[in-house]
């Protein structure tokens, strides 16, 4: 699952909340996070793993995410498909995502609950059989998963190469998903190496939200996961991707109606949530290009120049790896070429690096990210999904309640400072899709859409 710019809405938690959350840590090293939320009875319950596709090394890409296909195919005490039934059968919902830095489980249940959700998750920690049976029909779903999210959609495809075309050394290159070869020749072994390796108390957060009383939720924890035994983490040796010394251009061929451009430039991810200033301008500065219909992005080049059908800009400045990326896109209209869309929008970058912004322009991305949508604050999943993402990145929950505060301190001046500083054309990576005739005869099968 990519998440695209967390933070834009943490303003969006209700300060009551923040100040309702209370942690804890187990003498395994788990860490407990809760977050008292009384509106209605219901519990969200999250476990998030501090690995992701970031950990893994050439030749088994993918491993993390097949890991998380076979983390529900059963215990000893547990049958392989039985976990989703007794989640079911309580009436709540469950499911997994993997990402560059993490992989999450999480059920939502009703309150009374939640000792299934730990009982569940405590047992899959610690006790998963993981046969080569059920690998060999597992890792065969996984294929048919990238085939449909990636190989049968011409973006992805475009996405995919643009990810390994910008970095070079670092472990974000590699596509979450896995490379096909790799999926190909991935072993039971290979899956049963990365849960002994990472599977632990000590490399995992236990976030939960929702109408339970903070004390109550630790005594229930202790009773499930203290059993658990801490294991000794593999050392997690520093990756940096070198400077980028100069434009890098890729252009991927496949059957598509429109072209396709992915730019892209490195710029840099949060790192001291106390001092930085810089990654709290770059999404301003994404705000000023998209975000809303008077965005410059949509605005220029959708209805005026009509020289795109739809364009944006993003930048997430958590990760893990500590490596960020200010990312433009977008579709041409018909009858213009990927090439005019590029230079078009590399045209409204340099008129902020020269001109700068407009206050109204600043106060419109504030106002945007401190009075956005409603619903989101009523999500007790997201705001799980923020706690999780905090605290599995390296960060402390706590940052959340400064967000508004840091956003509301940038300044014009900064945020043409940073485009000027970072989106360089040396500093520049294109991906740009070419795209091939739809051949109506062609009887190749097309893979099923995935559904777990």
């Amino acid at each position: 699952m990519l998440i695209r710019n967390i933070l834009v809405a943490l303003a969006l938690i209700p300060a009551t909340a923040l100040a309702s959350i209370q942690e804890f840590k187990l003498d395994n090293g788990l860490r407990i996070v809760v977050q008292e939320d009384h509106r209605s009875p219901v519990v969200v319950s999250q476990i998030w793993y501090r690995a992701g596709s970031l950990d893994e090394v050439n030749g088994k890409t993918g491993v993390a995410h097949v890991l998380e296909h076979m983390m529900f195919k059963g215990t000893q005490n547990v049958k392989a498909g039985q976990f989703s039934r007794l989640i079911a059968a309580a009436g709540g919902k469950e499911n997994a995502f993997t990402g560059n830095d993490y992989t999450a489980y999480y059920q939502q249940l009703e309150k009374s609950q939640l000792p299934l959700s730990f009982r569940l998750e405590a047992d899959r920690m610690a006790n998963l059989q993981l046969t080569d049976e059920e690998f060999a029909k597992e890792i065969k779903v996984v294929m048919e998963e990238r085939r449909w999210r990636t190989e049968d959609k011409p973006q992805s495809l475009v996405n995919e190469q643009f990810q390994s075309t910008i970095y070079r050394v670092h472990p974000y290159a590699r596509p979450v998903i896995g490379w096909m070869n790799d999926l190909e020749n991935m072993t039971a072994a290979d899956a049963r190496e990365w849960y002994h390796n990472w599977y632990a108390p000590n490399n995992a957060t236990l976030v939960v939200v929702g109408d339970v009383k903070a004390d109550e939720v630790l005594k229930l924890a202790k009773k499930y996961f203290d059993v658990l035994k801490p294991h000794v983490l593999p050392v997690r040796k520093p990756q940096t991707e070198p400077e980028q010394k100069g434009e890098r251009r890729v252009i991927v061929k496949a059957q598509a109606k429109l072209p396709y451009v992915q730019l892209g430039f490195h710029v840099p991810a949060l790192r001291d949530a106390d001092q930085d200033w810089e990654p709290y301008a770059l999404e301003i500065l994404a705000g000023v290009l998209d975000g809303n219909p008077s965005a410059r992005l949509s605005q220029s080049l959708v209805r005026e120049e009509k020289v795109a059908v739809d364009v944006g800009a993003g930048y997430d400045m958590i990760a893990r790896g500590q490596q960020a990326l200010f990312e433009l896109n977008g579709t041409p209209s018909e009858g213009k070429t990927a090439a005019e869309l590029e230079a078009a929008m590399l045209l409204q970058i340099e008129k902020i690096k020269e001109f700068g912004i407009t206050n109204e322009e600043l106060q419109r991305v504030k106002a945007q990210v401190i009075a956005a949508d409603v619903y989101k604050r009523d999500s007790m999943f997201y705001q799980g999904m923020q706690i999780g993402m905090m605290e599995t990145s390296g960060f402390s929950w706590r940052i959340l309640k400064d967000y508004p505060a840091k956003l509301s301190a940038v300044t014009p001046e900064q945020v043409q400072a940073v485009a000027k500083k970072y989106l360089l054309r040396d500093n520049l990576s294109v991906a740009t899709l070419d795209p091939q005739s739809i051949d109506p005869n062609d009887k190749k099968t097309k893979a099923k859409p995935y559904v777990r």
